[in-house]
């Protein structure tokens, strides 16, 4: 079994600080099914799209730096301009990297990678606000440039290709090999893991190549859910996650959690084990979807302000 799925479930059985609503779980599942959701498609507004080889290279750069978005307590929020739109968060990461590429900035290049400067990379992002974590960003990516030309001729699609097709390869090669994929905890003295930005990767391969390519993986509907804060807050609005009276306080007046504490890994355990139980729920009706399509359904839902009634849990952490 893939040791993301089997021990988000170990978790989501011991956990003390989240509860899973089976009824809720029916619920949203039907409600699925019935409206005939669509899945979200791959947005080029956004995102990069040209040469194979350079689509690669965008998106392992985009999915290394892919985390913690919310500002510091008193600050805006980081925002660019874009094609006459404000943006925030992802979609901003994603539209400055795209601009940056297509204005001739080098960040494919591995050699630029190793080593890219703070200075540089702040003129990269642009914008205005508060974006936390900016160094780790930084050393991520000078960490990844290093990996590919020692162990990859500097190539990203040579990474893709050590991974046999196999989506569940590739992100653990991503964590074998770089420390900021590294993304597991302990709980209750065993390993959890959860390959957040690993597993993202090989999924926006999947979406950006249309599956086809370097974007086929013969497990792709492998795949967990890709354990963030946003996921958990659209879970525990519609009522699938039910948090204890403590964390619930906690996560409503903006406490920070600590990466690795019980009720943060939780939280993430449990949002994966609720995906999987929404695809169980809807194969039962006939609908076939994969976890990441329901992440991708349930992320969407996340930036509608209807689902924000409680915010989202905060945790200072490279991971997501």
């Amino acid at each position: 079994m893939w040791e993301v799925l089997e021990t988000a479930q170990a978790v989501a059985e011991k956990s003390l600080h989240v509860m899973l609503d089976k009824q809720a779980i029916i619920n949203f599942a039907r409600k699925l099914d019935k409206e005939k959701v669509v899945i979200p498609s791959w947005n080029t507004f956004y995102h990069f799209d040209g040469k194979k080889e350079e689509t690669i290279a965008y998106l392992l750069v985009l999915d290394s730096i892919n985390f913690c978005f919310w500002p510091s307590p008193g600050n805006p929020k980081w925002e660019i301009e874009y094609q006459s739109k404000k943006l925030s968060g992802y979609f901003a990461l994603a539209a400055s990297l795209k601009k940056a590429l297509e204005s001739g900035t080098p960040f494919t290049n591995a050699q630029y990678l190793a080593e890219l400067s703070f200075t540089e990379f702040k003129k990269i992002l642009g914008g205005k606000g508060d974006l936390q974590l900016l160094e780790s960003r930084v050393r991520s990516l000078n960490e990844l440039g290093q990996m590919l030309m020692r162990e990859y001729h500097g190539k990203a699609y040579a990474l893709v290709e050590a991974s046999a097709q196999s989506a569940l390869q590739l992100a653990r090669l991503l964590a074998d090999k770089l420390a900021s994929f590294q993304d597991s905890a302990e709980y209750q003295g065993k390993k959890a893991f959860f390959y957040k930005r690993a597993q993202l990767f090989a999924a926006d391969l999947y979406g950006a190549l249309e599956g086809k390519g370097w974007g086929f993986f013969h497990d792709i509907v492998l795949l967990t859910a890709f354990a963030d804060y946003k996921l958990p807050q659209v879970l525990r609005h519609i009522g699938v996650l039910r948090y204890e009276k403590s964390l619930a306080q906690k996560v409503d007046h903006y406490t920070l959690l600590e990466a690795g504490s019980p009720e943060e890994v939780e939280i993430r355990a449990n949002t994966i084990w609720a995906v999987e139980l929404i695809r169980q729920e809807l194969l039962v009706r006939g609908k076939n979807l994969k976890a990441m399509e329901i992440d991708w359904i349930l992320w969407n839902l996340g930036q509608h302000d209807y689902y924000r009634t409680h915010p989202y849990h905060r945790t200072l952490t490279v991971f997501y």
